[in-house]
């Protein structure tokens, strides 16, 4: 007999949702599935083991391990002391499919199954310019982020980055100081209670007091290395154009940088001296056909012409995957499949296999979880 704690009626969605995202095992492919294939207060019911799980988090839960872990740990009171923290936190809480959920997020390949927040959601319908790149910043670096910064802030854009050391903390910190009409909109890797770093605690306050500062993760959570490569991907997701002032060769805004050409957001760069090896990454990016961006009004002079990200996205928004892959995709359409089943079923070698999976996969058509593939989305017609 289901107790009342567990109804889903007593409670909002994101009071479920929220206490999904802090399970023990939980990463955003296995909370993407279930939220996926249920409502937040039915997915707590399949965790609880009262509910029948369905598509992938099925499969997910054929791993005794998991499935143990997460029975013992949904106590019926964990979405209620969930909820209530984010509340005294003034953290607000919003699931994809709830008509506070960003339109820009809900339209992405890989959208946050749950996002926290503190601030105005409003501000992601404005104008909006990612400015990232090193933490080791140069002087010159960090003086071209501030300038370019307040440029577009002055101008009403508002400028996203991820409030880390270096050139973030530098765009961010002359769009608070400044008197512009453009916000700063701050996407970190850790719980919207978790200051990190530690020094940016005045910058974190004034952004989520008259900005908005966004995470995935829940009030509580580190910021465990795995979180900011796949911050980064919402990132480049909000942005209308990207701009990269510093990065060595390999360095972690590399990672945006790619999410962002995956997306076709437009990419520019600040070139830096030719024996800078903070400016290595984004000369190399130079060298590869970016944009340049020397002042705040290169960057609006794109934004006045490139309008295909600014506001809701209505339709579809994924490439059509190629005819070679449609095969893989209609067996993922069918039922969860590994990889295996897909090379017997489709009779193509392993290769080929995996090579379609990661396209479609990229496109946004098929998502795994623990090695099981599923078509998601709208079907492909």
């Amino acid at each position: 007999m289901r107790s009342s704690a567990t109804a889903p009626d007593q409670l909002p969605a994101g009071a479920y949702a929220a206490a999904l995202a802090g399970f023990p095992h939980m990463n955003v492919h296995r909370l993407s599935a279930l939220l996926r294939a249920h409502r937040p207060a039915d997915a707590w019911l399949v965790v609880r083991g009262e509910a029948r799980a369905t598509g992938l988090i099925e499969r997910v839960l054929a791993d005794s391990g998991v499935a143990a872990a997460w029975r013992a740990y949904a106590n019926p009171e964990r979405p209620r002391e969930a909820w209530e923290r984010c509340r005294d936190l003034g953290v607000g809480v919003t699931v994809i499919g709830d008509h506070d959920y960003p339109a820009l997020l809900s339209a992405d390949r890989q959208p946050p199954s749950v996002l926290f927040y503190r601030g105005s959601l409003d501000l992601l319908a404005g104008r909006r310019v990612a400015i990232i790149g090193t933490r080791n910043a140069t002087a010159g670096g960090r003086e071209a982020a501030r300038s370019i910064a307040l440029g577009v802030s002055y101008a009403g854009v508002h400028v996203v980055s991820g409030l880390a050391r270096g050139i973030d903390g530098c765009a961010h910190r002359a769009v608070v100081g400044g008197a512009g009409p453009g916000k700063a909109i701050a996407v970190v890797a850790s719980g919207p209670d978790v200051v990190y770093p530690r020094e940016h605690r005045d910058l974190w306050e004034d952004i989520a007091a008259n900005g908005l500062l966004v995470t995935e993760a829940p009030p509580g959570t580190a910021p465990e290395a795995h979180r900011f490569p796949l911050r980064n991907r919402i990132i480049a997701a909000l942005a209308e154009v990207v701009v990269v002032v510093e990065s060595r060769s390999k360095g972690g805004s590399l990672i945006t940088v790619n999410e962002a050409m995956e997306r076709g957001v437009q990419l520019m760069v600040v070139p830096g001296g030719a024996h800078n090896r903070a400016a290595a990454g984004t000369n190399n990016l130079l060298r590869e056909g970016a944009a340049v961006a020397v002042e705040a009004q290169d960057v609006l002079d794109v934004l006045s012409i490139d309008h295909h990200r600014h506001g809701p996205v209505i339709g579809e928004q994924r490439a059509r995957p190629r005819s070679s892959d449609r095969e893989v995709y209609c067996l993922c359409a069918q039922q969860p499949r590994t990889i295996d089943s897909l090379v017997t079923g489709s009779g193509r070698t392993l290769v080929d296999v995996a090579m379609a999976l990661a396209r479609l996969e990229q496109a946004g058509w098929v998502a795994q979880a623990d090695g099981w593939f599923q078509a998601v989305g709208s079907p492909l017609r």
